[in-house]
C-alpha cells in the first residue's frame, strides 16, 4: 500500500513540474523542485529570467500558487525563485534554447544551431560540453548528430558532475531530440591532478630520498 502512495505522489509531482513549465514556456525554466514542510509545499524554480516568472506585482506567481490550489489540490503552496547566474553552464537551459532555435529556423540550419549553442558554453569558460541531436536533419531519415569540444567525464564517480539534460523540438519534418551535457567550471573532479611547482618539488624529494635508499642497500 506505501508503495502505491509513493508512485502516485511521484506522478503527481510530475504533472506539477510539467505544467509549471508548460504555463511558463520552455526555455525559461530549467528545474523545479517540490519540499513538503509541515506548514505546506514548497515549490522552487529554477530560472534565468525571474523577472518573467514573476510577473508584474507577482501576479504569474499568484495565478500560478492558485491554480496549484484549484487542479493540484495543494494545501499550501509556497512559491520561490531560484536565479541561475550562469545559464551557459545549465544543460536544461541550453538544450531548450537549442530546441527553440530548432523550432523557429527549421531542422535546416541545425549545424548552426548546435555549434552555435556548443561555442556559447565553451566562452562561458566550460570544462567540456555535448550536444546530440536525433530526427529528420536534414533528411527524410532519422539520424544522430554529435557536437562536442573540451573535456568530458563519462564513467565513474567524476561523471556524477556533469550537466545533462534533454529537450524535443517539434519541427514541420518531425521531432528532434535534443541532448545536452556540459561539465561546468566550478565542478570538482576527485580524480583530477594538478600539476604546479609545489606537486613538482615533492616527486624531486621523493626521487631522491628513493635514490639515496638504494645507495644504502647496495653498500651493505
Amino acid at each position: 500500500m506505501e508503495e502505491r502512495n509513493i508512485v502516485r505522489l511521484k506522478k503527481e509531482e510530475f504533472r506539477i513540474r510539467e505544467h509549471i513549465k508548460k504555463s511558463l514556456g520552455k526555455g525559461k525554466i530549467s528545474k523545479v523542485k517540490i519540499e513538503y514542510t509541515p506548514v505546506g509545499e514548497r515549490i522552487i524554480i529554477s530560472t534565468n529570467r525571474p523577472g518573467l516568472v514573476i510577473g508584474r506585482g507577482g501576479e504569474k506567481i499568484n495565478e500560478l500558487t492558485d491554480i496549484l490550489k484549484r487542479k493540484f489540490k495543494l494545501e499550501n503552496p509556497h512559491i520561490e525563485i531560484d536565479e541561475i547566474k550562469e545559464a551557459e553552464f545549465d544543460a536544461q537551459l541550453m538544450a531548450d534554447e537549442i530546441a527553440l532555435g530548432l523550432e523557429r529556423f527549421g531542422p535546416i540550419k541545425f549545424k548552426v544551431i548546435a555549434y552555435r549553442a556548443l561555442q556559447k558554453i565553451m566562452d562561458a569558460g566550460a570544462q567540456g560540453a555535448e550536444i546530440r541531436l536525433n530526427g529528420k536533419l536534414p533528411g527524410a531519415r532519422a539520424k544522430p548528430w554529435r557536437f562536442a569540444q573540451g573535456y568530458l567525464k563519462k564513467t565513474g564517480d567524476s561523471a556524477k558532475v556533469v550537466d545533462r539534460a534533454q529537450a524535443r523540438a517539434q519541427t514541420k519534418p518531425g521531432t528532434v531530440g535534443v541532448k545536452v551535457s556540459i561539465l561546468s567550471p566550478h565542478a570538482v573532479l576527485k580524480d583530477k591532478i594538478k600539476i604546479d611547482e609545489e606537486l613538482i618539488k615533492k616527486l624531486k624529494e621523493n626521487l631522491k630520498k628513493q635514490d639515496q635508499a638504494i645507495k644504502k642497500t647496495k653498500k651493505k
